[in-house]
């Protein structure tokens, strides 16, 4: 039992925990630096967490349907405090990771929040996002659906189960039991259809599958066990099905700085890089 009594005005403190180094309670940037510009209509800067696995999806589907979505992908190490440089937040002033400038019309765009990028590269692009009403809407409640659900079990479980300086029993309990109610829905949902908004992939699919899905196969926070993902049986399926897709696999790659060599691309700047700039094949 905690005997912490809260102040009348709450005064930040150093919390502990992995990601104390960047955590502060006021917005812009910390430091001078240029992003840097390559050479094709879109510049991502970002890193393979979920959110940032989205997108870097996103335009590996795009590419394999033949469209003309060429990209760069920049690295931004967070725990560096990348993000908080003044190039990056002049693209995102929320100083996360993904955020896109489009260059591909008369004037530059600039895109932050993945769940903004899917909607504006799937509607430039039409693709991903259905053109019946009825189906789009449902692509829509989903999309959302994954961006107001995430935050608790990314922010909430995940932080406390794995990133905490110390293990709480009432907030790992807590967003346990969201983060189990999470995946009963979108296995209840499951059940019903193939694809989230119905037989059709979509940005629902890919914005859900880079938190929810990569969670059942066993690939975030190692709480595969602890939170029974196998008993889940429609969302396996699902994970499974997605994750088969070559775009996805690719897409997983782009900005990964973690696992084994052979799986990281730190940035994207050619569909060749796939081949020829690994870590396994250049090292650091």
């Amino acid at each position: 039992m905690s005997d912490y009594t809260p102040p009348k005005v709450w005064v930040p403190k150093e919390s502990g925990g992995k990601f104390a180094s960047i955590n502060r309670p006021v917005a812009g940037p910390t430091h001078e630096k240029t992003l840097p510009v390559g050479k094709h209509p879109f510049q991502l800067y970002s890193l393979a967490t979920p959110n940032g696995v989205k997108v870097t999806v996103m335009f590996e589907e795009l590419l394999a349907l033949g469209k003309d979505a060429e990209y760069d992908a920049w690295l931004i190490r967070i725990g560096d405090g990348d993000q908080f440089g003044s190039g990056f937040v002049e693209v995102n002033p929320n100083s996360k990771i993904p955020a896109l400038m489009d260059y591909s019309g008369k004037e530059p765009i600039r895109v932050f929040e993945s769940g903004s990028i899917l909607l504006h590269l799937a509607q430039k692009f039409g693709a991903f996002l259905p053109t019946d009403p009825a189906k789009r809407v449902e692509t829509m409640n989903w999309l959302f659906w994954q961006m107001g659900s995430a935050p608790y079990l990314g922010g909430g479980f995940g932080h406390f189960y794995a990133y905490a300086p110390t293990k709480i029993e009432y907030a790992i309990d807590r967003f346990s039991m969201e983060a189990k109610r999470q995946l009963d829905v979108l296995d209840r949902r499951l059940a019903e259809t193939r694809y989230l908004a119905g037989d059709e992939y979509t940005i629902a699919d890919i914005a859900t599958w880079s938190w929810y899905g990569q969670l059942a196969l066993g690939r975030l926070y190692e709480a595969a066990e602890f939170l029974d993902v196998a008993s889940y049986a429609n969302v396996q399926r699902w994970a499974r099905e997605i994750d088969a897709r070559p775009a996805v696999q690719r897409g997983r790659m782009v900005n990964r700085v973690f696992g084994e060599p052979e799986t990281q691309l730190h940035e994207r700047h050619d569909a060749s890089d796939f081949e020829t700039r690994t870590q396994d094949k250049i090292g650091d």
